[in-house]
């Protein structure tokens, strides 16, 4: 089934790295009716405009603080996809105030916007640092998950279904150490805080894949979690620049050694579906939703990267780089 097919989406951030890829993607495969996006950068929407060259584009300007705003650009959306936020670690540390603005305060709007309006089903997009958060991101992460599954209770007997989709670093992303790394191998010498550090990994066009599989099967609460591969930062360092010096600088504020994807807490009430994991709420109606098919894992469960099964090599860093830039490419291509 293609959930997409003759739908009208709407993408709330869609002129960032995530939201030009997922369009791209959806006008060349899915065949959606309309495709709304919705960010606060009028030049942004502009050459995304003359890139794409879809009349099946409609471009919103906004704000998800804005929950006037967000009420008319929902309203006749069948499929919401989240992915607006202030993601920059040292940003929201400095200005705590907009980041809860934005990834707490507009999340509560994005999902009272969709139930108001009668929206069947909205994903939001989270991140590993919302797990055990040492950040002020990380932390309104949480709550903004948090928020979109507890959510479900105000549906009543309304259509809509809300689910998060939490996953790991996207190679390349704008602000990840991917773009760093590059332009600090011209000097010579790449910087990383500690030798230890591991990282969860997955490009872009896999995490589009995943948030669009996950809309194709939600019933509404999941939080559903990819099965992917860590790498630890050494590696790429090796992978990217193999004859540059490594300068270790010690770890920063907010900064952890190794990411997690799922606690030994939520393990309690996650399904294995195989392909990926699925952390099922803790509220009575999802009783009544509840899928027939995953499996319980085991007590004490933990998804980490220093304790994933499936690990990157040099080499295989050096093949996702080579994908990542070709969707960096053409996030580049789209912003032109």
């Amino acid at each position: 089934m293609n959930v997409f097919q003759g739908r009208t989406i709407l993408v709330t951030g869609g002129t960032g790295s995530f939201g030009q890829h997922f369009i791209r993607t959806a006008l060349e495969r899915w065949d959606p009716a309309a495709i709304r996006v919705f960010s606060r950068d009028e030049l942004k929407q502009y050459e995304m405009s003359r890139a794409f060259d879809d009349d099946r584009l409609r471009f919103l300007l906004g704000d998800v603080r804005d929950l006037e705003r967000l009420h008319r650009a929902v309203a006749g959306a069948d499929i919401v996809v989240h992915a607006a936020a202030l993601k920059q670690v040292p940003a929201c540390e400095y200005n705590p105030f907009e980041a809860v603005k934005t990834n707490i305060l507009g999340t509560q709007n994005v999902a009272a916007a969709c139930i108001d309006v009668g929206v069947e089903r909205a994903v939001a997009l989270s991140t590993d640092k919302a797990v055990s958060p040492a950040n002020l991101y990380g932390a309104t992460k949480l709550c903004a998950e948090k928020l979109f599954v507890q959510s479900n209770v105000y549906a009543g007997g309304r259509p809509t279904r809300l689910s998060c989709v939490r996953y790991g670093n996207v190679v390349g992303s704008r602000g990840s150490v991917v773009p760093l790394f590059r332009e600090q191998r011209r000097t010579g010498t790449l910087t990383i805080t500690d030798q230890r550090m591991t990282r969860f990994w997955i490009t872009l066009d896999q995490a589009v894949e995943f948030v669009a599989r996950c809309i194709e099967r939600m019933h509404g609460g999941e939080v559903f979690i990819p099965k992917i591969p860590s790498m630890r930062v050494t590696d790429l360092a090796a992978a990217m620049a193999p004859d540059a010096q490594v300068r270790y600088t010690g770890i920063r504020p907010g900064e952890k050694l190794h990411e997690a994807l799922i606690t030994v807490e939520e393990s309690r009430h996650t399904k294995d579906h195989g392909d990926c994991f699925v952390v099922e709420p803790e509220q009575p109606f999802w009783e009544e939703r509840r899928a027939a098919s995953g499996t319980s894992v085991p007590e004490g469960f933990a998804y980490t990267s220093d304790s994933n099964d499936e690990w990157l090599t040099v080499e295989q860093l050096r093949g996702l780089l080579g994908a990542g830039a070709t969707d960096e490419r053409a996030s580049a291509a789209a912003a032109r």
